[in-house]
């Protein structure tokens, strides 16, 4: 693969597609890729004046929005280095962020800055306000005047106006540090992962080449995933910049009903999605049609009538228009996959990592096999530590042009990260086929050892607890060698159908023996306890299962 800098495509992009609409916040303003460029020079010029330099990292903290997208191009295309923190995090964990980081300038959405303080973070030039582009703080008084300026300063500068022949961004190198991107994993504390411009653009021309459908600069991006996580900054919004794409951005808490609505009117050509989405989606909609017309489906011709229905419903619903629903940051439920796959659906899961910048494994949806997360991506190798990979789960372990440098000021987690021989341990398990198809068994971290020595992956058992009628989410842990399913139910939906608490965990109690006659002896589950309120969630939605060991 011959590296190009990704500055530079996105140089080319800006001037090829000037008149078109880059960033939208959904039903708000839309800037085009000229006003986009115009901010992009604009912070340039500040960034100069407060003496940032090439390699100085630039924290940018906000919810989804288009200033958001702004912010990241003018740090990255100035050759600094953007660091995205997610807005979910706690203050104090968002100044630890910030110091750790060593950045000089903050980009900080309004509501979030309530709560912060620049006492406690003393290494910044200045602060920032994300949805005005004015500074909040500044630690010098000489920056005041720069920022009453610096409006003069533009128009001195183009007299003229500011023109795509104008654009001249930084040209980035294959090793050089692009930006870190601090975890939000399920296991404890935020690493800051190291990322090079050849694992952007590894995987960019992934998303351009490799993966289908192919997208170009009228296609519709729908961003729902929080842009600050490797996932939704690379697949929604940072390889859309480079080919000229419209991104919409939510801008609010992205719920089933708000996600929906926003398909319908946009209607994006490809959905990037987590699936918690598509589960929710499947249960709300399509779950509940399935158990009253079991009778039906059991009968060749009028179930493929039905199926037909169901998954022109699904396709209307996400838009009518997308070639593909890309699923990842989890494993998908075994029953929603089966149904979807049996209604062909085009929908696909891959595999990826924050190391990765994310993408390791990938396939088109109507080539993909049942429970393969796809084949290692171009540039990318993949094998399985495992006397036996075809058969005995063993570590995923990754080399190639997407792997990450390092872990930003610890020296023994990237130590730990790599074998001796160069690759990086994922920590996740799993198996692969004859073709290279690869399949997830579970996180080495979460595995539990049965009572004989069996390796038990605790998300095997959660996916058959999970298609329990009124069970939102669940957990399975060891507590003290018995085998325990931490529930999160369906309040709310019992409490409108007529069901008091008590007799909704007996309902779901009352189905344990079912459960765990889908489950080998070794793995049955012993014990049910009752949350009162959902887990703890990564942005990603993932449950934080370090908050739940007891072990």
């Amino acid at each position: 693969m011959v590296f190009q800098s990704v500055n530079k495509l996105l140089e080319k992009s800006f001037k090829e597609n000037w008149e078109r609409p880059a960033l939208s916040n959904y039903r708000g303003v839309t800037l085009y890729y000229k006003d986009v460029a115009k901010r992009i020079k604009h912070l340039h010029i500040c960034f100069e004046q407060c003496g940032l330099q090439k390699g100085d990292k630039v924290a940018i903290c906000s919810r989804n929005q288009a200033n958001w997208g702004v912010c990241f191009l003018a740090a990255l295309t100035y050759g600094a280095v953007p660091v995205p923190i997610l807005h979910e995090f706690k203050p104090g964990n968002i100044h630890y962020l910030v110091n750790h980081s060593e950045a000089k300038v903050l980009f900080v959405d309004e509501v979030i800055w309530e709560n912060l303080s620049e006492v406690e973070m003393p290494g910044l030039y200045v602060i920032v306000q994300m949805n005005t582009l004015k500074y909040l703080y500044s630690r010098y008084e000489g920056l005041k005047a720069v920022r009453d300026t610096l409006p003069d300063t533009f128009e001195i500068a183009f007299p003229e106006g500011f023109s795509k022949d104008d654009i001249s961004y930084y040209e980035d190198s294959p090793e050089e540090l692009a930006l870190i991107n601090y975890t939000s994993g399920t296991s404890g504390f935020s690493k800051g992962v190291m990322i090079p411009y050849r694992a952007l653009y590894t995987n960019i021309v992934f998303a351009g080449v490799t993966a289908e459908p192919q997208m170009n600069n009228r296609s519709e991006m729908v961003a729902m995933l929080p842009s600050a996580h490797m996932y939704g900054m690379m697949f929604e919004f940072l390889f859309e910049m480079t080919i000229g794409a419209h991104v919409h951005y939510l801008t609010r808490v992205p719920s089933p009903k708000v996600i929906l609505q926003a398909f319908a009117e946009v209607k994006p050509d490809v959905i990037i999605a987590v699936p918690l989405i598509i589960e929710k989606v499947y249960k709300t909609n399509v779950k509940g049609f399935l158990d009253r017309n079991q009778f039906f489906m059991m009968i060749p011709g009028v179930n493929q009538v039905l199926l037909n229905m169901i998954r022109a419903r699904l396709v209307a619903a996400f838009g009518g228009r997308f070639e593909e629903v890309i699923m990842g940051g989890a494993a998908l439920n075994p029953e929603v996959e089966k149904f979807l796959k049996r209604c062909h659906f085009p929908f696909t899961v891959g595999y990826g990592m924050t190391e990765c910048a994310p993408i390791i494994t990938y396939e088109k949806w109507n080539k993909t096999k049942l429970g393969s997360c796809g084949k290692a991506i171009p540039g990318c190798e993949i094998r399985i530590d495992s006397p036996d990979p075809f058969q005995v789960a063993g570590e995923i372990q990754v080399k190639g042009q997407n792997v990450f440098l390092g872990y930003y000021k610890n020296e023994e987690a990237t130590r730990a990260a790599f074998t001796e021989d160069g690759w990086f341990r994922t920590g996740d398990m799993g198996v692969v086929d004859a073709d290279g198809n690869l399949f997830l068994r579970g996180r080495s971290k979460c595995m539990i050892l049965g009572p004989s020595g069996q390796n038990i992956y605790p998300e095997e058992l959660e996916a058959v607890i999970n298609n329990v009628n009124y069970v939102v989410d669940s957990l399975v842990i060891d507590d003290g060698g018995v085998l325990t399913a931490l529930v999160y139910p369906d309040y709310h939906q019992a409490e409108l159908d007529g069901m008091s608490r008590d007799q909704l965990m007996e309902r779901i109690e009352a189905h344990l023996p079912d459960i765990n006659k889908e489950l080998p002896n070794y793995a049955s589950i012993k014990r049910i306890e009752f949350m009162p309120e959902d887990f703890e969630r990564t942005p990603k939605r993932s449950i934080k299962r370090y908050l739940y060991q007891r072990n």
